[in-house]
């Protein structure tokens, strides 16, 4: 049982990786850091399109990842 967890553990892992690599970048330097946090406060929602499907996939993939991280601390207690 404990193998199991790992594996999955470990396969989780490397697809939250992919996913975060996937993702596009969200400043582009000092001007996106000053302009880029008015924008997201007051501009557009993000798009329903890859971009979101990539966020939503990679909290997903995170909580599923915390949750494996404990049980595989769990069993090899």
């Amino acid at each position: 049982m404990g193998s199991l967890i790992n594996i999955l553990l470990l396969i989780d892992a490397i697809v939250m990786v992919v996913l975060i690599l996937l993702q596009s970048g969200k400043s582009a330097g000092l001007s996106g850091a000053i302009s880029g946090g008015a924008e997201q406060l007051f501009g557009k929602q993000k798009a329903r399109g890859a971009d979101y499907f990539l966020h939503r996939a990679t909290i997903v993939t995170g909580v599923l990842f915390f949750i494996l991280a404990f049980f595989s601390a769990y069993i090899l207690q």
